[in-house]
This record gives structure tokens, sequence and C-alpha cells, in this order.
């Protein structure tokens, strides 16, 4: 099929460049074409050629604009950019390079419709005239769909959009350590510009199976109730779920805490969150010292839905960066409901068809290629990993609708937050019962799974037990101690927000408790008996804490020293 090409100069051309022109076009793109010719005033000299949607801009602005690609080429790397600079300019020469133009059809709601750019790929970033950057989400016959990272107000029906021929990225590098940055990787916390080390596309495929290893190291939370019972590997993907206010940011704060001194670099993802929110767990992290080790990659609920839809893959892209070169990464995702609701929202104004609860076919896709990006790397590829939080909200404890059951079937477990437990002080309010870890004991220290011993089954009898407490009166004696037992057990569980505990405290205080040494302690002096009995340890008997958290295994004697010490200070109190 013959191909039309369009000259547009200020004067026709002459039969030899006409020839010219013919033969270029014959070279570049094969086969027969036909140079028609149109007026258009245009400085001497200067042409545009234009062969379908690709245009040769030979105009004075087009050799700018070539020249200004060549610079943005330049990456910020911390060098001396002067040299480069000169060097860029000095070995530049103008070609006959072809950029492909399309038109704005309609725009609103944070979405452009665009006509003409007919090699334009998905995930592909567009510039507009305005300035704006966009990123081809819908790729259809005559158009595509495009949603926008900036206020579509700067954005008309008519103006040029062109391609860039990258895919979306994020800059990345040491210098995002301790800052908060937005879904494009731009400062937002008034501290200055980011030195980046490079550029990372935020869609990558996950490491395959060869390039990972077994999840057997422990990524500890300090939090008594998850260590013990759910604990949480590097590498592992473990769902936070629950309702509205029912801690499930407070269990992922607390674990990033816990990471201070442990080598572990954490990366905090809002979406959808209030700035206020964001704000004060920033400064809570300030306050502890954390932010030295953190970044904060901020979505808000005020930001267009396309920077929430992007927030994810950009955090996870920046924890690749640190993952690939060998560190441990903690990734918090808060919260994955609104990033599917802030894609719902795209892919009804894309035009695409609507599912189930009007979500679009592919949401189980949008989780599965993020999540699946978390790993622990074999040995090969650098031994990093990278340790997914992701947290979902459910509706009055529903965990069987749609975006719950998709991401339980993507992750490793999952820690199930109730709303009774939580009001009725339970906190963190952890539900034995319906919460999990896939990866188990693999992802405990030898000391902490000899500790922790039949804790969930203890929990599990006493829960089962609990509906008899209405008939008190009535019951033997072995029951009610099963119960008060049960009980100082759940008090134990309890913990205050901001301070975890290390790993040699929880052995201790595991050790104390199923072995029945405050069973006669009323529940309600529960706490504060193990706190007394913590400090007693620190101050007196230390060395058995250090050998716990050294070798992170509990000998027998070890075990036996702690109950013999503990038994001793109760009945000296």
């Amino acid at each position: 099929m013959n191909k039309k090409a369009v000259l547009y100069s200020n004067t026709p051309p002459s039969d030899s460049q006409k020839q010219k022109f013919t033969e270029f076009l014959s070279v570049r793109h094969g086969g027969n074409v036909s140079l028609t010719w149109k007026k258009e005033e245009l400085p001497e000299g200067s042409f545009r050629l234009q062969v379908g949607s690709e245009i040769y801009d030979w105009s004075a602005a087009g050799r700018l604009l070539q020249l200004k690609e060549a610079l943005a080429g330049i990456d910020g790397t911390g060098r001396d950019i002067i040299p480069l600079l000169k060097e860029t300019i000095v070995n530049w020469t103008p070609t006959a390079l072809a950029h492909e133009e399309g038109r704005v059809l309609t725009v609103g709601d944070g979405i452009a419709t665009v006509s003409g750019l007919e090699n334009a790929a998905y995930g592909e970033i567009l510039i507009f005239s305005s300035g704006i950057r966009g990123m081809a989400q819908d790729l259809r016959k005559n158009e595509i769909g495009c949603i926008l990272f900036g206020d579509d107000d700067d954005v008309s029906e008519g103006s040029i959009v062109r391609r860039t021929g990258r895919t979306a990225g994020i800059p990345v590098g040491e210098g995002f350590l301790g800052r908060v940055v937005d879904a494009l990787g731009n400062p937002i916390d008034g501290e200055g510009e980011i030195l980046s080390e490079e550029y990372r596309p935020i869609e990558n495929p996950a490491p395959g199976i060869i390039d990972r290893q077994p999840v057997d190291t422990p990524l500890a939370t300090g939090i008594l109730a998850i260590d013990s019972m759910f604990p949480i590997g590097r590498g592992q993907r473990e769902l936070i779920i629950g309702d509205r206010q029912t801690g499930k940011t407070a269990i992922a704060l607390d674990t990033i805490l816990n990471q201070k001194g442990r080598d572990v670099i954490c990366i905090y993802v809002a979406i959808g969150q209030k700035a206020s929110s964001v704000a004060q767990l920033v400064q809570t992290l300030k306050n502890n010292e954390a932010m030295d080790y953190t970044i904060v990659v901020n979505a808000s609920a005020s930001d267009s839905a396309p920077l929430q839809y992007i927030a994810p893959y950009a955090g996870c892209a920046l924890g690749e960066y640190f993952m690939n070169n060998g560190s441990d990464v903690l990734i918090v995702y808060d919260d994955l409901s609104k990033h599917a609701i802030a894609y719902r929202s795209l892919s009804l104004l894309l035009e695409r068809a609507p599912g189930r609860e009007a979500y679009p076919g592919d949401v189980f896709y949008l989780h599965s290629r993020l999540l699946e990006r978390s790993a622990h790397l074999s040995e090969e590829k650098g031994g990093g990993s990278m340790t997914a939080l992701p947290i979902v909200e459910t509706q009055a404890g529903d965990v069987s609708a749609y975006i719950p059951t998709n991401i339980i079937s993507i992750t490793d477990g999952q820690i199930f937050l109730e709303s009774d437990l939580f009001f009725s002080g339970q906190r963190p309010a952890v539900n034995v019962g319906l919460s999990v870890s896939r990866v188990g004991g693999d992802a405990q220290t030898k000391a902490m799974k000899k500790a922790a011993g039949a804790i969930r089954l203890d929990l599990a009898q006493y829960r089962e037990m609990e509906v008899f407490t209405q008939f008190a009166s009535d019951l033997d004696d072995a029951t009610k101690r099963q119960l008060t037992y049960g009980q100082g057990l759940m008090q134990v569980l309890k913990q205050e927000q901001n301070s975890p505990y290390k790993q040699s405290e929880q052995v201790v205080i595991l050790v104390i408790v199923l072995n029945h040494l405050l069973q006669d302690i009323p529940a309600s002096q529960v706490k504060n008996a193990i706190g007394r009995l913590l400090r007693h340890f620190k101050e007196n008997h230390f060395d058995i804490m250090t050998r716990i958290a050294s070798t992170g295994m509990l000998s027998d004697d070890d075990k036996n020293e702690i109950i013999s010490v503990a038994k001793q200070y109760m009945q000296e109190r």
C-alpha cells in the first residue's frame, strides 16, 4: 500500500529537492511514498515532513527540541554536570529524526483521549504541549486513552501530544532515604532536590523462580502476638486486613520502628490517605529516629486517581533498586483497597467494561503484578529481599468481598484485626483464628520457635471455653484455671503502640507465661507483672538475654534459668 507524505514549507521544493525527499522516504519507510507539498509559514530553509503520524521537523524549533532531548539524557548522578553539558553541546549535530505527534480529542477527569499516535505502547509516557505528562493506558484502533499526571485544566482539545519512547518510571537512589516524595518521585517535604542515581521503570517483571531462594530469615515486627504466632520472613507478603480504625497502620508503623539498627530499608506508600495522617506518621518516624532508613511515598486523597494508581508501583521500583543492590527492604502499601478504587475510577472513565462490583476484569492482575515483585533473591542475584505488608480495609469484617479475597489469594498469609477485640481493649486486635502465616516456623529463630510452643493452641482453647464464663459458678476448678490462664495470656499479648519488643524480651515473656508462672495473679495485674519481670531480667540477668539475642537459640539451661529466676522473683514479691 502506498504511503502518503506531506511536505510543509514556505516555498515548493525544486525537482532535485523533491528527488532527495523521495529517496529519503523510500529508505526510511520502504516502497512507494507519494509526496505532496503544502504551504506553511516557516523560516527560510525550514520544513516539516509528515508521514502518517510521524513528523520530521527541520525547523529551528524542531532542532532546538532535539538538543533539549539530548541534554535531558544526562542523568543526575552526582557528577559535575557542566563538563557533560559542554561535551553534549559540542558533539551534538541535528539529524533527521522522526517524532510522532497526536491531537487531543477529549479531556476531563484526569483522562485524555488522543488520536494520531499509531505506534505508542502501553505504559508509554506522552508529553502534552502544556508540559503535562500522561501515560498511555488504553490502546484502541484509532485513538489512545491516556491518564494525566497533572491538572487536566492545562490540557485542551486539539492540543499537540508527543511520544517520548520511555515507559513510566521514577528516579531512584540512596538520596531518597529520609525523604517524602510524591508518586512521580518529586520531593514534597520542602527539603530541596534529591540527587538520583538512575531512572527505573515503575512496571517491572517479577523475579523468576530460579532467581529466588526460600523465605527463611525472620523480619521481626516487635509485636509479640505476631512474632510468636504469625512470623514474617524476609521476602514474604503478609496481608494486614481489618475494618476501619482497628490498628492496621499502627502494626505497619511498629514494624518499621522495629527495623532500627537491623539494616532494613523501609518504604511506606500512602494511597488515598489524609495529608494530616501522613504528616503525623512522618513526625512519629522522626521522633523515633526511623526516617534515617525510611522513604515515604505519598499519593494523598487530594491527589488525582492516576497518581494514586501509580504510587504503589513507584514505591516498589524504589524498593527494587535497593533489593537488587543486596539490601533488605520492607514496603508497606497503605492501602490497596483505595488503590483498587482509584483504578476502578480510571477504568470506568476509559470506558472499560465493568465486572463484579464495577471493578474491571484485570483488577486481580493489578495487585498480583505488584505483590509478586516481592522476593528473597538468590545469592547469584545479590541475596537482597523485599518484604511486602499490603493493607486492605474491610467493611463490617467481610473478608469474602472481592478485593480482600483477591489479595488473600496472592499473599503468603494475613493478619486479621477484629473490631470487637479492638473496642474491648485488646490491642493489637489480632484474631488468632482467622490470621495465618503460610511461611510459619521457617521465618522464626529457634529460640522463638521453642519459646512460643503451643501458644496458638492454648489461645484457641481459651476462645472456645470463653463462652462458658457466664456459667462460672458451675465450672470445675480445672476449667476455671484454664480460663484464668487464657485471660492472663490475652493480657500479655496487649502491647502499647510504638513500643516494639526485642526478640530476647519476647522469648523471656513467652517462657514465663507459657509455664503458668503468672497463673495465680489476677488478669488485670498480669501486664504490670510482666513489665516488672522484664526490668528485673534487664538489670540483673542481662547475660541470658544477650545469649538469646546473639545466638538465636534458647538452650534448656537458659530456659530453666528464666523459670527459676521468675519463680524466685514472684515469691519475693
